[in-house]
């Protein structure tokens, strides 16, 4: 009677936790959208009310080159350049002519934070369409959206989070074609492919590496016939990026290559960090895997990443999945080899403090497999039944040490590494001096990105290498066209000063500041006459 009793109890409990689960997973998606939506609202507004936001040199960059081609002495599209590949810059053509939107960040941001739901999203469907329960998808989305250094960097206008979205959408679509053999999730994911090469050169070794993936699959399933067809299939969309961006290149610098050798290219701005005996990288197999996996581990708190490697091993040993879909599951570790190939080779510089350099650069790189490491840790917590609620208490424990000691390594970078450049005094004295006096700024974009943004100035204002005819007059005839001069005196790697030095021009004007970054002129006030203080070019093609 009594045993009777305690089985009708414990029926009518666990049908009660059924019942009122039931709601919970019929709306999880929905649960999961509204709660990542929230969640990335609440970081943005946290770190713009911290200035965090803005912390970040490249982030004020990346608003300036979007304002340009809306507003300035010579707007257009041109303005986006070829320092940076341009989707980032594209998306904030629609709000980045509002100041607000310019100046607090968000014309960047929103971008990044709708990348953030997206991203976190699909660890959600990525998980379910391999088999995944709920409670291990909700463990991996749980490990993206709680990573501190993530919600940082979806709350700026950096490139990570747009990257993190358009790859993983790419490698969802791959997977679902690898289970499902569906044409369409093949071309879905040479779209987003396609669309992750126009946002940072990392996607361009995913568009390699997935053409070799799938180059070995369609080999080893289907014959050449059919292989050479999905070849050509997903190649030419998923390419149509790299060749738009070399035509870009000719049609506006007259060299295809530009972006790549010019002298604003990453490989000029390695040769003069490997002049300078700061590559350590470079040619070293050992110490570049070091370097990156130490970013990796700062970004991913140490032990979540040992779960996730744990995982992929236990899923690359799954039999219940074809050897085609573990093959391709290899694509999600592609971060993983571009990012120590890109160091070996010099093309890329990352510093971590106390290993390489006395300072942080670049350490934001490690974010690029939280996505890969929240899916295998997902995939682990369901398939490791007896254990999971020991690795759920781990994650949680790592979770909440990381939030009370509010570690973000990004955060360190932004703030005081060298991927930060504290301009406030240089652009205190122009808001200060110039803001109610007339006259154009003479200062170098590719120097002083950062000036031109925290000054608070209208972009008409500068007179910059993207200004054209103004630029070409303004360095000939400093005298004529520039009121102030902002540059690094003594140094030929600022254009500005490479192009006046030896300017009779120059000499008309005097010293008027001196701070770290820049020293700024101001033209004697005798020949302010002669000057030009009004755009009088006209439209420039």
């Amino acid at each position: 009677m009594t045993r009777d009793f305690f089985t009708i109890s414990f029926s009518l409990k666990k049908s009660t936790v059924a019942w009122l689960a039931s709601p919970f997973r019929k709306y999880s998606y929905l649960i999961v959208l509204l709660c990542l939506s929230a969640l990335s609202v609440s970081a943005f507004i946290l770190f713009y009310k911290s200035g965090l936001g803005l912390a970040y040199n490249d982030a004020r960059s990346h608003l300036d080159i979007g304002r340009r081609v809306v507003e300035g002495l010579k707007p257009g599209l041109a303005q986006v350049g070829s320092v940076w590949l341009p989707l980032n810059h594209v998306l904030m053509i629609p709000t980045i002519w509002n100041d607000f939107m310019w100046h607090s960040g968000l014309a960047g941001a929103i971008q990044s934070m709708i990348s953030f739901v997206a991203v976190g999203l699909l660890i959600y469907q990525l998980l379910k369409k391999l088999g995944v329960g709920l409670l291990g998808r909700m463990v991996g989305v749980f490990i993206f959206a709680s990573n501190l250094n993530i919600l940082y960097l979806q709350s700026t206008a950096m490139t990570e989070l747009l990257l993190l979205a358009t790859m993983t959408a790419g490698v969802y679509y791959l997977l679902s074609w690898a289970k499902d053999d569906q044409i369409l999730a093949l071309v879905k994911s040479a779209f987003w492919i396609m669309l992750s090469t126009l946002v940072r050169y990392d996607g361009w070794f995913l568009l390699v590496f997935v053409m070799g993936i799938l180059a070995v699959t369609g080999l080893k399933n289907k014959g050449y016939k059919v292989t050479e067809g999905i070849f050509i299939l997903f190649g030419t969309l998923a390419a149509a990026g790299v060749v738009a961006w070399f035509l870009w290149n000719q049609l506006i610098f007259k060299d295809a290559l530009y972006f790549a050798l010019g002298p604003f290219s990453a490989h000029t701005q390695q040769e003069q960090l490997s002049t300078a005996g700061v590559l350590a990288t470079k040619g070293n197999l050992l110490l570049s895997s070091k370097i990156y996996l130490y970013a990796l581990f700062y970004n991913s708190y140490t032990l979540i990443p040992i779960l996730g490697l744990i995982g992929a091993i236990v899923f690359w040993l799954d039999r219940h999945f074809s050897g085609k879909v573990r093959l391709v599951s290899t694509v999600l570790l592609a971060p993983l080899f571009f990012n120590i190939l890109a160091l070996l080779l010099g093309f890329s510089v990352l510093f971590v403090q106390g290993l390489s350099g006395n300072t942080w650069f670049n350490i934001r790189y490690g974010v690029m497999l939280v996505p890969t490491i929240a899916i295998f840790v997902g995939y682990l917590v369901d398939r490791v039944k007896p254990l999971r609620w020991v690795i759920i208490g781990l994650v949680l424990m790592t979770t909440f040490f990381s939030f009370t000691s509010f570690d973000a390594v990004t955060i360190d970078d932004a703030r005081v590494g060298s991927s930060q450049k504290n301009v406030s005094e240089v652009s205190g004295y122009l808001n200060k001096f110039a803001k109610d006096e007339k006259g154009f700024i003479l200062i170098s974009a590719a120097s002083h990105d950062a000036i031109i943004f925290s000054s608070g100035l209208p972009m008409k204002r500068f007179i910059h290498e993207g200004t054209g005819a103004y630029w070409e007059q303004a360095t000939a005839f400093p005298d004529r066209w520039a009121r102030w001069i902002v540059m690094r005196t003594y140094d030929d790697n600022d254009l500005t000063y490479k192009s006046i030095k030896n300017n009779p021009g120059f000499a008309k004007y005097h010293f008027v500041a001196k701070y770290p970054f820049a020293d700024v002129y101001e033209l004697n006030s005798e020949f302010l006459s002669q000057l030009h203080t009004e755009p009088v070019l006209g439209k420039q093609k």
